[in-house]
């Protein structure tokens, strides 16, 4: 684990803008972004295809040119820097393992164009192998290997230089389900031991949100909201945000009244529900809050909840999601837990009553 101080900045991102092109037909990729990632952090770009997150790390590797803005690396202004010479090294989508070379040889490779002395680079790539579980095949090519075992020689052959940052292009994209699982823990893992700071680039909020330090959700270029992964998911600043990560239901709803950081909103059919008052607007406004499938229970039909009928539901194991319709028309889901030998209480068509936690609703920005 490095002893590098973990508040100082590994990446500073100052007001970073791309465009590709000119003119009528110019195509905005990045538009001022800023951004602080810290030594020693597991930091992740998450958003939608086309953001401008995978953009954003090329830059930082070098591979793509600024078109406004800076930025700098441990203090170190990098741009005209070319990638080669910028202490950072890249695991891609697809790993760009050299098919001709055994996994040994692929470790190597990066060490060997440094020039590191030859007993240097048999101790490293050892040091590497086994760091990444992988020192009993070292003499199997690419071809002979599993997703898996091909993304651990692409990870030691990154770090094999001694990076100072690691970036990591959607690099368990390609694998199946369970070993994605696999290797997210793996990975956080990896980041922990060698006290490198990963940026990590993924449309996968589930991703995201199990390795991260910290999070910076983009859309249309921008950086919508960085954050922890817990304030993130629980408290999103806008709409994009709330409903991108995770899932979220919107509910309409009118503000009646707002007494200190609580505000109360009435539904359609004119059950009240509590609010967090952050955000909200006066009363007697037109708003939405947001209410994570979660934070909601159903409940035998009486007083105490708006009413709702189940429309339908998937059983996934752990627990049950129910679409159910509100008297207004509007749908939303409520996640609800499988208890231990219990079964599922409500069935398509049946009658019930929307149970809301404590906090759960909360205003965001359209």
């Amino acid at each position: 684990m490095s002893d590098r101080d973990e508040t100082a900045s590994a990446v500073e991102i100052r007001n970073v803008v791309k465009v590709y092109g000119t003119g009528p037909g110019a195509v905005r990729a990045l538009a001022d972004v800023s951004l602080d990632i810290r030594d020693n952090e597991f930091f992740t770009l998450l958003g939608p295809s086309g953001c401008g997150k995978t953009t954003l790390l090329r830059i930082i590797a070098g591979f793509e040119q600024l078109t406004g803005g800076r930025v700098f690396l441990f203090g170190d202004e990098i741009e005209g820097l070319p990638p080669n010479r910028r202490p950072v090294n890249t695991v891609f989508q697809h790993y760009a393992l050299f098919p001709h070379m055994t996994v040994a040889e692929n470790v190597a490779f990066a060490l060997r164009r440094l020039k590191k002395p030859e007993d240097e680079v048999r101790t490293r790539v050892g040091e590497m192998l086994e760091l990444v579980k992988m020192s009993a095949l070292a003499g199997r090519r690419p071809a002979q290997l599993s997703g898996g075992q091909q993304q651990r020689v692409a990870l030691a052959r990154a770090l094999a230089p001694h990076p100072k940052v690691l970036l990591l292009d959607e690099p368990l994209s390609a694998l199946d389900l369970k070993l994605r699982h696999t290797m997210r823990v793996e990975l956080k893992q990896l980041q922990e031991e060698t006290g490198i700071t990963f940026i990590f680039v993924t449309h996968d909020q589930e991703e995201a949100l199990t390795m991260s330090d910290r999070i910076a959700v983009m859309s249309d270029g921008e950086v919508q909201q960085v954050g922890k992964a817990e304030d993130i998911y629980e408290r999103p600043i806008n709409r994009f945000v709330a409903d991108f990560i995770g899932e979220t239901n919107f509910l309409g709803v009118t503000v009646e009244s707002i007494l200190g950081n609580r505000a109360t909103c009435k539904m359609a059919d004119g059950f009240a529900i509590e609010c967090d008052a952050v955000g909200a607007p006066p009363p007697g406004a037109a708003a939405h809050v947001s209410v994570r499938p979660e934070k909601m229970t159903l409940a035998a039909p009486g007083d105490g909840g708006p009413a709702c009928r189940v429309k339908r539901l998937v059983y996934l194991g752990t627990d049950t999601h129910y679409k159910v319709a509100l008297a207004d028309g509007a749908e939303v889901t409520v996640r609800v837990q499988n208890a231990h030998e219990t079964s599922i209480s409500f069935r398509p068509g049946d009658a019930a009553m929307l149970r809301f936690d404590a906090g759960a609703a909360k205003f965001l920005v359209d």
